[in-house]
């Protein structure tokens, strides 16, 4: 394997070991400056491991690490920062109650804290999201945004670092459509500005879309890395799971029954309106919008995590009054919300309590 020049980062042999498992095995990776380079596999395959190596979290048990050349060594996030790596995660990793502006120079605030380094800041922020294409007021609180809009700012805190390297983890794992369109955007101009950027994705389709070059990793090991000309989303596949696979989705016969799920004219007079749907037994609608389009509001309304003000709601045929979510899941309906972790989940508890929560009243 053989590094150019412009080579970003150069990871070789790097192995890691924890008690009673192997979960890298003398993997090779490199990335160039101006790239998109997808890392693709199935879970557990090692990906996350990798990445945490590259932002410090982890030591490699053996391997070397070179960023722009020189060989570094990487004890904790703050040593990959310092060398112009960064990190979005999966799971937003801000504070919801600081602005936008706040959030982006988190840890690197100008200055003393006075409030003409806070306009200043606040005016920097705005340049960033501005050159970003993200429509997104600096003042304002993050925990008012959604979480596409809060993934942005996770973006925007990267990219206002100036990294040389930034790793996207699932970056699309919350975003529709139209959504992942902007990002793509923003991606091709950080790539036009010579950053390196490492995306990790399961979504296939995206990757053929937006990378240059995609590393498989199957079992700890990288199986293969080739330029994305070429290669279709069938060969990933076979390299990741090392077979052919002649039906990903097979499908299934389904019948569509009788009405489960009837919404007439909802409205909240603020974030929606006039929103109706049918939904019946056996069958998936899909619900979609830009950003800010209800499409959310919707869901939570009827659930009962927030007020409608008008219009009606049936379940099984028979109207129902939903004001809470305890009233909702009487009814037989569940939420998946759009935040797992802050609304989904309660972590200091056990699997076995969360799963358990919803029917808490049958088991006791």
């Amino acid at each position: 394997m053989t590094v150019a020049a412009d080579c970003a980062l150069d990871m070789r042999g790097i192995s890691k070991n924890f008690p009673g498992v192997k979960a890298l095995s003398n993997v090779n990776f490199a990335v160039k400056f101006g790239t998109v380079h997808a890392v693709v596999g199935e879970n557990g395959a090692g990906k996350s491991t990798l990445m945490k190596i590259l932002n410090g979290s982890y030591a490699p048990t053996s391997g070397t690490i070179k960023v722009g050349g020189a060989e570094v060594r990487m004890r904790r996030p703050a040593d990959a920062q310092a060398l112009g790596i960064r990190m979005v995660h999966q799971e937003i990793n801000l504070v919801p109650d600081l602005t936008v502006a706040e959030n982006v120079y988190l840890g690197r605030m100008p200055g003393k804290w006075t409030f003409l380094r806070k306009r200043e800041m606040v005016r920097a922020a705005a340049a960033v999201l501005d050159e970003l294409g993200a429509a997104i007021n600096p003042r304002e609180r993050l925990g008012n945004l959604s979480i596409s809009q809060q993934q942005l700012v996770e973006i925007a805190k990267a990219y206002a670092a100036q990294p040389r390297i930034i790793v996207l983890d699932e970056p699309t794992s919350s975003l529709s459509e139209h959504e992942t369109a902007a990002l793509f955007r923003i991606l091709r101009k950080m790539r036009d500005d010579g950053i390196a950027i490492v995306y990790i994705s399961h979504r296939l389709k995206e990757v053929l879309e937006i990378a240059d070059e995609v590393t498989v990793l199957r079992d700890g090991s990288m199986i293969e890395t080739r330029p994305i000309k070429g290669i279709k989303a069938a060969d990933m596949i076979r390299l990741m799971v090392g077979r052919e696979v002649s039906n990903v989705f097979p499908k299934s016969p389904a019948a569509i029954g009788k009405s489960v799920l009837r919404v007439e004219h909802i409205s909240d007079r603020q974030r929606f309106r006039d929103v109706s749907f049918d939904v019946r037994a056996g069958e998936i609608l899909g619900l979609t919008g830009l950003v800010g389009a209800g499409r959310t509001e919707v869901a939570r309304a009827i659930f009962g995590l927030s007020r409608l003000v008008e219009g009606t709601v049936s379940v099984n045929g028979r109207e129902v009054s939903i004001n809470s979510p305890s009233q909702a899941v009487r009814a037989g309906i569940a939420y998946v919300p759009e935040d797992r972790k802050g609304d989904g989940v309660v972590p200091g508890m056990s699997v076995r309590e969360n799963i358990s929560l919803p029917i808490l009243r049958r088991l006791t």
